[in-house]
């Protein structure tokens, strides 16, 4: 790439041809205030006037993000009319926002808050009638608050990069713009797939996941035993809350703050990861020998299902039959534990620690209930754990390291923790089957081939002389390219692994949110690598497990010997199993 000259505040710099002001300033070591910096531009560019500057050549300010470096540009960040035109443009955003900021949700992560303190932004200096507001509560998962919203669009742009969806758009002209679903229907009236993208790049409390931490308080009230368990997700993405570098697993300390926290046994999601496995891996060998519907699909990520059932409701019978982890967990938990527990399982309320807000949705599912009792009460974000521990007064840095509880269902292996990035429940899974083909364990452990972060991945793996065909997808615009391949009666694939979030759920909607203005210490490189970190650190600990796959786990094997009988059995079926159905009028 060609160099060009140019000068910022008078100082000259050599920089890449075909970069933006703002890009080139960053390079230099600028960090012009703006709206889209900390998401690589995702947004409706040029819209919120932010990034306003002085360069020669121009007509007047021109937005940093859109405006391209020539040879020979000077550019001025600090000029007098640029700050007072940076202020304006803040100070115009906060006229028509909700500024309850000591009530707002996204209160310490606000990048409005964050620019308005930057430019030196006065509350109030335009007053006026202000755009009439929606908000929507109806879903299980996420709420949408347009008094909060700042027009950015990158929720908007998310949903299509992501998904190739555009269930959010900009609804009605002029001061009436709002964004929103179609004629400004409820999230709970659209195809959406609740995987919370959206609020995971909305700079204010516009988009949010619906809390549940009442629910808890309310069961921990009513004497309620309450069990929580904790996504592999969580562990790699929770100590971002408390100041510790992106992908720093912090297992132990995440099982010392649950303890504290009161919760009366606290176990491991992977426990019921394993038994997914088991599970899964007996209901792909039996399609393939009994000429069963190919490819089977995992069906562990919800946000994945919905959309299936929404846009390929012909193709569901390849889902997998069962249900994710956590809602396996939980029917155990209200089965085989209450049993051994000797506990009414009215009286137990399960609580799920996610990195998604899609499983807020999944625990209400009709289908998922066991004898009209939900297998999981509440689920609460990586976010909103993190809430309850600052609320309780924690000092989460200084807790030691503990162990989860170790009865009954404490056991996991590290086949169970790399679920929580793409490509993990594949490999995951191919290391029980090929075990169940030949005989004996996959000499690597590691099956390299379905690692990555590639759109589509695919392999052939060569067990006992059967070639057995996958793929890997994660993001629903990937996955609809093997999807329309089964339609067309193309697919090659025996197995098929999708993920509903960019990454897996290392990424999922309710993980820490991820701006390099709220982490000064991490490189400029974060919102490139902090999917990769995460994953390093679900992939160590995996190798740090003594057993890594899930057949070995022996309170697995304990578990279907005392009461299950056996994967797949019909008491298996009747707990662990569930089925899906179209969506009448959102499919093809």
């Amino acid at each position: 790439m060609a160099l060009i000259n140019i000068k910022i505040e008078g100082v000259s710099y050599q920089v890449e041809e075909g970069l933006t002001i703002l890009e080139a300033a960053k390079k230099c070591g600028y960090e012009i205030p703006s709206l889209c910096a900390f998401n690589h531009g995702e947004c409706s560019k040029g819209s919120c006037r932010v990034c306003l500057v002085e360069a020669t050549g121009a007509r007047g300010l021109v937005a940093s993000c859109v405006y391209p470096i020539n040879e020979g540009m000077e550019i001025k960040i600090s000029s007098p009319a640029a700050v007072a035109a940076r202020r304006a443009s803040v100070e115009l955003l906060l006229s028509n926002h909700n500024v309850n900021c000591q009530q707002c949700e996204k209160n310490g992560k606000c990048e409005l808050l964050y620019v308005a303190g930057v430019t030196g932004a006065r509350e109030g200096k335009f007053k006026g009638v202000k755009t009439p507001v929606t908000v929507d509560r109806l879903t299980s998962s996420i709420v949408r608050d347009t008094s909060k919203c700042i027009l950015c669009g990158r929720c908007i742009e998310r949903c299509k990069n992501a998904h190739g969806m555009g269930i959010l758009g900009f609804e009605n002209r002029g001061f009436r713009t709002i964004v929103a679903p179609a004629e400004n229907r409820s999230f709970a009236n659209s195809p959406c797939i609740l995987c919370g993208q959206c609020v995971s790049v909305c700079p204010t409390g516009a988009l949010m996941e619906k809390s549940e931490i009442d629910k808890v308080d309310e069961a921990m009230k009513a004497g309620k035993h309450v069990v929580v368990q904790t996504a592999p997700a969580v562990r790699a993405a929770l100590g971002e809350e408390f100041g510790y570098p992106v992908g720093t697993a912090v297992t132990g300390k995440m099982v010392a703050a649950l303890k504290r926290l009161g919760f009366h046994k606290v176990y491991d999601t992977n426990f019921a990861a394993d038994l997914t496995i088991m599970e899964e891996g007996t209901e792909l060998l039996s399609r393939i020998k009994n000429g069963g519907k190919l490819p089977m699909i995992t069906s562990c990520s919800p946000g994945w299902v919905n959309y299936a059932e929404y846009n390929y409701g012909d193709l569901l019978e390849h889902l997998s039959s069962c249900k994710s982890p956590h809602q396996m967990l939980g029917a155990i938990v209200k089965s085989y534990y209450a049993e051994k527990k000797g506990i009414d399982p009215k009286d137990i309320f399960v609580v799920s620690v996610m990195p998604c807000t899609a499983k807020k949705h999944e625990k209400d599912r009709e289908e998922l209930k066991v004898e009209g009792l939900a297998d999981v009460d509440a689920v609460l974000t990586t976010r909103e754990l993190a809430k309850m521990i600052k609320r309780a007064g924690i000092l989460f840095n200084k807790l030691p390291d503990e162990e989860f509880d170790g009865d009954l269902l404490g056991d996991y292996t590290g086949a169970g923790v790399i679920f929580g990035v793409t490509g993990g429940v594949m490999e995951a899974a191919l290391r029980t089957v090929y075990y169940v083909l030949t005989g004996k364990e996959h000499e690597a452990i590691k099956f390299e081939a379905v690692r990555g972060f590639e759109g589509i991945r695919e392999a052939s793996i060569d067990i006992n002389g059967m070639a057995v065909n996958v793929a890997i997808a994660h993001g629903m615009k990937n996955a609809k390219v093997l999807l329309d391949d089964i339609r067309a009666g193309k697919s090659k694939y025996h197995f098929i692994e999708i993920m509903g979030c960019p990454g897996g759920c290392i990424a999922g909607g309710g993980q820490p949110i991820v701006r390099s203005c709220f982490l000064p210490n991490e490189d400029d490189d974060i919102l490139d690598t902090y999917k990769e970190k995460r994953a390093k650190a679900l992939y160590s600990e995996d190798e740090r497990q003594v057993l890594r796959q899930s057949h070995n786990n022996e309170q697995i094997k304990a578990l279907y010997a005392d009461y299950l009988g056996e994967p797949n059995s019909h008491k298996a079926h009747e707990l662990l199993h569930t089925s899906y159905s179209a969506k009448i009028g959102f499919n093809d």
